[in-house]
């Protein structure tokens, strides 16, 4: 009777869990539905939302949005004609600018100002109608360009500030439809070709969308309870990273469900034993991820520190899915999710030469020389690091030139020894005159303006000789800096020199606590000093050489003229918390098998042969989804997109089959000083031990398929 109840008992629980699972995901979605709706309404991508929390540039950000009217919206109207301007094009350009002046309330009037070769004359233009309000900007933009037109050869364009934040504004807002639909699309034609059934792949890749609009809702929680950043760039991230990260996962549990179903009969339990079996390395691996990404909290730039939490999400978000969601469905489908290749109870999978167990060979054979080759290799990539181009300028961020930046090129034509943007200076009221008469004085300086007072604050407006963004435009930020103490120094360029000082400053702060925190994790996981320490460098080694082959081709190639100042940072934390999952993945295993016996060569072998296909495929997967971001319209993201691409198939295809597992040979037990399995190798069964095969190196030679 007792064993009666037992098995019925069990059987109920079998029934009961996967459905009891499936219900509660049902009431969470229902819960985050409202909140996810409204993640778009709190993303915004003003210019405080990138810059440095404590430069001068965000102080006169912040100081100008309190100003009367609020924040200035400044724009520039570049008429030009090759054969230069005519009297009637002159006359067009001050009824436009009339015309403008009627329709909307602008901070002073318009003055024309004339280019030496008579080709082109510009007008500066500013209103404080938007405020801090990004649509009522874009509103204003697109009604001076509705206005300002040319024909017959005369040609109008709108440039300033304002303008370039409309036509970045319009680059973010189209990431979050194309970027989501050609992630899904990606990782849908690969989980096709890895599980070569009609209906398994549609199941990790419906559990990832569902964890990517419980991400949303998190998101959205954490920007009303405390105050997260919520950028373009941030969330398209989160996406990359949820269904990146998530696949991952979903193809290690189902690459050990299918192994457990051959072993075990009935399907919850084969997922419990799955489950048991993956479950500390995926843990393991979204832990090293969310760590990583935290350690972004301590960056002082607001768009990485805002990447951090968002990151952080996505990669939770994708976790619980993964170890919840995608357990309970497969295991309500069964064993015909698999179909056409269905692993039968008690059957034996078939077994063909595999690509992994050639490289494993040949690592065993000669671990030292492979280590040796592998090592010059991408030595000799991280060199091109030093052919990356120089920091990007605004003008260049774009991949397809818009209106603002066009009008920027042609200013600079047509003004090559003036200054076309102006520097804003903000100073305490009771010094305003004092303040001006230093501005006038400094070197470099062509004029300045005193505009609006509130609060205190006093706004000048300064027009530098040199051209936007040269190094003598450069050099008179400086010094006006220097000269003006009690003073804020902003501006657009002034905000790109604070980009790259303050990327600088986070990059000797952040890397250190990403190595630091990763580290520990491998350490508590693998019980071992030397395997953590091996992992760490190789990823270490994996960024370099990525980032050495876009020194290779960012300039050559793809034409770029600049590399955007927070590139290394990065794409360093996400190489080294995304490349250290594969490394998880096969020294999980690697000591898995050490545990149940094996030597030190039979147990790296195998694990490479036993993982190899599995990281590979999830390899491919993480690496097409940050290829997505080589689609986008902006440099910054392409660069960061294509860095960490070729990052993650270096890793998967040359450090983790080859390097990796030739040091383990060649280190042997002492891969895992100093723990118990540096001193007993082959020391049987233990805590965190799992049932693993019994193979030889010999049987390593052959894979095991569907």
């Amino acid at each position: 009777m007792g064993a009666g109840e037992t098995t019925t008992t069990r059987t109920g629980r079998r029934r009961a869990v996967p459905w009891l699972v499936l219900g509660l995901w049902v009431a969470v979605l229902a819960f985050v539905a409202p909140f996810a709706a409204k993640l778009a309404d709190v993303q915004h991508d003003r210019i405080t939302d990138y810059l440095p929390a404590n430069a001068d540039s965000t102080q006169v950000a912040e100081i100008q949005e309190q100003l009367p009217g609020g924040e200035s919206t400044e724009l520039v109207l570049v008429y030009h004609r090759d054969g230069g301007l005519t009297a009637a094009d002159r006359a067009t350009a001050a009824d436009q600018v009339e015309k403008i002046a009627g329709q909307h309330e602008l901070t002073g009037s318009p003055r024309g100002i004339p280019s030496e070769d008579g080709t082109t004359l510009m007008y500066p233009v500013a209103s404080n109608e938007p405020g801090t309000d990004e649509d009522l900007r874009d509103q204003l933009v697109n009604d001076v360009r509705e206005v300002a037109r040319g024909e017959g050869g005369l040609s109008v364009e709108v440039g300033g500030s304002g303008a370039l934040s409309t036509d970045a504004a319009e680059v973010y807002d189209s990431l979050g439809g194309p970027l989501l639909y050609t992630t899904v699309a990606v990782v849908a034609v690969l989980l096709i070709l890895i599980y070569r059934s009609p209906v398994l792949w549609l199941v990790p890749l419906a559990v990832a969308g569902i964890a990517d609009y419980l991400s949303m809702g998190v998101a959205y929680g954490l920007n009303q309870a405390f105050g997260t950043t919520i950028s373009g760039q941030s969330s398209g991230i989160m996406t990359i990273l949820v269904f990146g990260a998530g696949t991952d996962y979903a193809l290690l549990l189902v690459s050990r469900y299918r192994e457990e179903l051959r072993r075990i009969e009935r399907p919850y339990d084969a997922m419990i034993a799955a489950l048991r079996g993956c479950g500390p390395a995926v843990l393991a691996s979204s832990g090293t991820v969310a760590a990583g990404l935290l350690c972004l909290l301590a960056a002082d730039l607001n768009s990485s520190r805002g990447m951090g939490p968002l990151g952080t999400v996505g990669v939770l978000c994708a976790l619980v899915a993964m170890l919840t969601l995608l357990p309970a469905i497969l295991v309500l489908l069964g064993r015909r999710v698999f179909w056409p290749l269905v692993p039968a109870f008690g059957s034996e999978a078939k077994r063909r030469r595999s690509l992994f167990a050639a490289m494993g060979s040949s690592a065993g054979r000669r671990p030292l020389a492979v280590l040796a080759t592998g090592g010059v290799l991408l030595g000799a990539l991280a060199l091109g690091a030093f052919n990356l181009p120089g920091s990007l300028k605004q003008e260049d961020s774009f991949v397809d030139k818009p209106e603002a930046v066009a009008a920027m090129e042609t200013l600079a034509r047509a003004y090559p020894e003036s200054g076309t943007q102006p520097i804003d200076v903000i100073t305490p009221e009771g010094r305003a005159d004092e303040t001006l008469a230093k501005i006038r004085d400094t070197r470099g300086v062509g004029s300045a303006e005193k505009g609006r007072t509130a609060d205190g604050w006093t706004e000048i407006s300064v027009i530098a000789k040199a051209a936007p963004q040269s190094a003598a435009e450069t050099a008179t930020i400086e010094s006006l800096r220097e000269g003006l103490k009690g003073s804020y120094v902003g501006g657009v360029s002034a905000q790109q020199i604070d980009l790259e000082d303050t990327n600088s400053r986070d990059t000797k702060v952040v890397v250190p606590l990403v190595l630091a925190s990763v580290l520990l994790i491998l350490i508590a996981l693998l019980r071992s000093l030397v395997a953590p320490l091996l992992l760490v460098a190789a990823v270490v080694a994996v960024w370099a050489a990525a980032l050495g082959i876009g020194g290779l081709v960012f300039g050559p190639v793809f034409g770029f003229e600049g590399t955007d100042p927070g590139l290394g940072l990065l794409s360093f934390v996400f190489l080294v918390a995304l490349g250290v999952d594969y490394g998880i993945f096969l020294m999980h295993r690697m000591r898995e098998e050490s545990l149940s016996g094996k030597e030190p060569v039979a147990a790296a072998l195998t694990a490479l042969r036993t993982t190899g296909g599995v990281i590979a495929s999830a390899g491919l997967v993480l690496a097409a989804t940050f290829a997505v971001l080589t689609n986008m319209g902006l440099v910054a993201l392409v660069e960061l997109g294509f860095v960490i691409s070729v990052g993650v198939l270096l890793d998967t295809f040359l450090v983790r089959t080859y390097l990796v597992t030739s040091a383990s040979v060649a280190l042997r037990e002492k891969v895992w000083w100093p723990g118990r399995l540096s001193r007993e190798p082959g020391s049987g069964s233990g805590p965190g031990s799992g049932p693993g095969p019994q193979e030889s190196p010999e049987d390593s030679k052959t894979v095991t398929v569907a």
